[in-house]
């Protein structure tokens, strides 16, 4: 039997949510017997009853502090494989954040962890008392006549406990979301520095990119289509000077294609400060990508989502991520038979995900254009991300906040 997708959803989150649960009992409350060690150990210390209680009364204590950054860590684990949020290595800094939350914090989210696992086998035990009777020789369901009514309700509350089960878990998980993520995260202080550094190289990056992709650009205008335009004029003016026996219109022609040629010459020095697609501007992002794609030198699927307009900042950025990622599956993914691009916005994201069929093996840290790429994203705050095995398929994902 097919399960419906929303029933398969709350199921699958039902279940990370009981391992979440469950893989917290252990290091929660694993500090519980070192307290209750030491604390046999306090009276004997202090009354002076035991003469070796100082010393022994040490080891709980040196246990308690050694066990704080392993915690710690197995913390991070349980965040980052269970409900995808990535905690900070703290390691042997903010020891007295990480103290509270393993000695103080941990202890009474361990209860209510074990509470909730303990609702769950009492209810799943009640739900099915009516087979465990069954279960049971026939002699002791003839000696208890009244034993139907009894497991009906108790299977009607073992129900009801199920049913509390889902939401508690739910609760519970946020709960811990929350916690963590306020006592290990990072701090406000540390976060806010963090993201003056991040927005300082990010902007610097921007205008290391966008200096360099003039200099491309100059470049390939003068080896290229420069060129051929220098070699057009001279040509027209060669015919213009020593052609003196044709008639007057056909002079003409000539001087106007000569001073088009020196106009176009000009308008080229010019054209890196104003290199934008037109139809950007006019149309949206949907038709510029459109004529990307029809562009393209391979098969290419669009999947454009309804858009709103944004900041042409952000529009601009994600076009010129899908020509670069193109381009360069045109140059040095020349097995690839297809591609698809797919721009969602999702809230105030707008996503942008690029994949080829070809051999793989990108690497940003080896490639000037992809890292120039990913500056330029994190010009406008954006993130990028390149997955590349070799074998393919390469993925080229793109995150760009969109103003409201």
């Amino acid at each position: 039997m097919t399960l419906p997708p929303r029933v398969r959803r709350a199921l699958s989150r039902l279940r990370r949510d009981l391992l979440f649960v469950a893989a917290g009992v252990l290091p929660h409350l694993l500090v519980v017997p070192l307290y209750l060690w030491a604390a046999l150990c306090i009276g004997p210390t202090l009354t002076g009853s035991d003469a070796n209680a100082p010393v022994v009364l040490m080891a709980p204590l040196a246990l308690l502090c050694a066990a704080g950054p392993g915690l710690t860590e197995v913390q991070r684990w349980r965040f980052r494989a269970l409900c995808g949020v990535e905690l900070p290595r703290l390691g042997l800094r903010r020891l007295r954040r990480q103290f509270g939350y393993n000695w103080l914090v941990g202890p009474l989210l361990g209860t209510l962890e074990l509470l909730l696992l303990a609702l769950l086998a009492t209810g799943v035990a009640a739900a099915t008392v009516l087979l465990w009777i069954w279960a049971l020789p026939w002699q002791w369901r003839i000696g208890h006549p009244g034993y139907t009514t009894q497991a009906t309700y108790l299977t009607g509350l073992g129900l009801l406990a199920l049913a509390a089960v889902v939401p508690g878990a739910a609760g519970l998980v946020r709960l811990e979301n929350l916690v963590g993520r306020a006592v290990l995260g990072v701090s406000r202080h540390d976060e806010l520095a963090r993201r003056v550094e991040d927005l300082t190289e990010s902007r610097a990056g921007a205008v290391d990119a966008a200096d360099a992709e003039r200099r491309r650009i100059e470049r390939d205008l003068h080896d290229g289509a420069q060129q051929r335009l220098v070699s057009l004029a001279l040509n027209l003016g060669l015919a213009k000077a020593t052609l003196t026996d044709l008639p007057p219109e056909a002079r003409e022609v000539i001087e106007a294609a000569h001073r088009e040629a020196k106009d176009a010459i000009e308008e080229l020095n010019h054209l890196v400060r104003g290199l934008h697609p037109a139809v950007l501007d006019e149309l949206g992002l949907d038709a510029a990508l459109s004529g990307l794609a029809a562009r393209a030198p391979l098969p290419v699927r669009l999947r454009v989502d309804p858009l709103e307009r944004t900041t042409g900042a952000v529009e601009g950025v994600a076009y010129f991520v899908v020509s670069e990622a193109l381009t360069n599956v045109a140059k040095h993914a020349r097995e690839a038979t297809r591609a698809e691009v797919t721009v969602a916005r999702i809230g105030g994201i707008l996503r942008v995900v690029i994949t080829d069929d070809g051999p793989g093996g990108a690497d940003p840290a080896r490639g000037s254009g992809l890292t120039g790429l990913a500056q330029r994203v994190r010009s406008v705050d954006g993130t990028f991300r390149m997955s590349s095995p070799v074998g393919g398929p390469t993925t080229m994902s793109v995150e760009l906040p969109c103003p409201g």
